[in-house]
């Protein structure tokens, strides 16, 4: 399969009208796959697409999510890694920092009960070193679930929350 001027000038019109690779190589037919189209943009240097709107759009999320107030960043970081032919071009980020009210700080004081005192309707969140004769559970009342809504919003992280930590770790880790 060779790329004739024809071929690339209807590869540019169909790329810029919004058709997907897998569009475009059934269209150009003769062995081009969605993997040449793909190269082939890549290699002209075309600019890339917004996507359209999903039909499927996310459900807002709950009340009780974490408020985040914006923070600009020291620099534009761009989420595009390896080939950037179908990416947009890099836009400034904004990082977001948790904006604690005053019931998100409070910490209940807890029970402190040993193995034998915890009931069923009571938080399970260790204190302390299992090996020390201190050691006790919360024992605050928990209403669903194995800990009381303190221990219960530290034990069950959004994924999402739990990756962002994970990657500014790593970040505070590489030398400067």
């Amino acid at each position: 399969m060779s790329w004739t001027d024809e071929r690339v000038e209807l590869l540019r019109q169909l790329w810029l009208d919004g058709r997907s690779a897998s569009q475009i190589s059934a269209q150009l037919g003769h062995g081009v796959t969605r993997n040449a189209v793909i190269g082939k943009v890549h290699r002209l240097g075309l600019a890339g697409r917004a996507k359209a709107p999903s039909s499927t759009a996310t459900p807002p999320r709950a009340a009780s999510a974490p408020r985040m107030a914006p923070r600009s960043s020291a620099g534009v970081r761009s989420a595009v890694r390896g080939a950037t032919a179908l990416a947009l071009a890099a836009e400034p980020t904004l990082e977001t920092r948790p904006v604690f009210q005053e019931e998100d700080v409070v910490v209940p004081m807890s029970l402190r009960v040993t193995i034998i005192e915890l009931k069923e309707a009571m938080c399970r969140w260790p204190l302390g070193d299992p090996a020390s004769p201190e050691f006790r559970y919360c024992g605050s009342p928990s209403t669903s679930g194995p800990y009381c809504v303190h221990h219960g919003k530290l034990a069950y992280q959004p994924v999402q929350d739990r990756r962002r930590e994970r990657e500014r770790e790593r970040r505070a880790a590489l030398p400067h």
